[in-house]
């Protein structure tokens, strides 16, 4: 990623493809998740959804612009998981690495497994179908897929994949401890990309979890790993355009094992008990 600056403790990166000033902050103190931010279209998208999460009972908060580097005013909403968003609509533009008129498809100086942006997060929840309700009903997101204890109850549930918009998911949520992070993940192009980058994670000696496989829930391919710190992180490829009026894809809980690593059919300890 690039290095766009540090401040107070705290590194500012982004991907070669993300055109605003940072997509991941880095902050002294341990491992975990601080808080996630989503930028909405507008102002008036942000005050909107002010309104519906006070409604849903969260708490809500005003944040001032320049609170967060280079990021305008918005809302901080601690979900019904204990996980904190921030909800903004401006960032400063700074442009990606091959610019916007006759670009190349890459820059010539790409460092390492050279990802062009953030891509999804996964995290916990005691309750992951009221998390997912709050999405739905506060923010318009929509499920795209979702582990079930019961096919005759969409309430029923141990995980759920959420997007926002035509990606396949851009949150996953998963029964577990309130306010734990499984991991994040980065985009990668190809199936091809995640070969390379495994082979780069070997010869660094990367601590890996799992990978390179397949999941079959959102079919995208994968490798997960652990930064020095012991944050699990992931590089991601495929899975599938997302539509709201797409049949959202159901999984029985006896067949977690292939959803989740499709070509092995079963989840190894550390991707189940470790979190941070």
């Amino acid at each position: 990623m690039r290095n766009v600056g540090a401040s107070d403790g705290k590194q500012y990166l982004r991907g070669w493809d993300e055109w605003e000033h940072h997509s991941l902050v880095l902050e002294e103190g341990g491992v975990g998740l601080v808080k996630l931010g989503y930028k909405c279209a507008t102002a008036d998208n942000v005050n909107d959804y002010e309104n519906r999460a006070q409604a849903f009972g969260v708490n809500v908060e005003r944040m001032s612009k320049g609170e967060n580097v280079e990021t305008g005013d918005g809302i901080r909403i601690t979900l019904p998981s204990e996980h904190v968003i921030e909800l903004y609509s401006e960032m400063t533009v700074v442009g990606n690495d091959t610019g916007f008129i006759n670009p190349e498809v890459f820059p010539r100086d790409l460092a390492g497994v050279g990802v062009p942006g953030l891509d999804h997060a996964l995290i916990t929840a005691e309750d992951p179908a009221l998390t997912e309700r709050f999405f739905i009903e506060c923010l318009d997101w929509f499920p795209t897929e979702r582990v079930q204890t019961s096919l005759d109850d969409d309430h029923q549930m141990i995980g759920t994949w959420l997007s926002a918009s035509m990606k396949v998911h851009d949150l996953a949520i998963i029964g577990g401890p309130q306010g734990k992070l499984h991991h994040f993940a980065f985009q990668l192009e190809d199936w091809s990309k995640v070969g390379r980058a495994a082979s780069l994670f070997s010869m660094d000696d990367v601590s890996v979890d799992i990978g390179p496989t397949q999941h079959g829930i959102t079919r995208g391919t994968t490798i997960y790993f652990f930064d020095p710190a012991g944050n699990r992180n992931e590089v991601f490829a495929g899975g599938y355009h997302a539509y709201r009026d797409r049949p959202v894809v159901r999984w029985t809980v006896d067949q977690l094992g292939k959803g989740i690593f499709y070509v092995d059919r079963e989840l190894n300890e550390r991707f189940t008990t470790v979190l941070t």
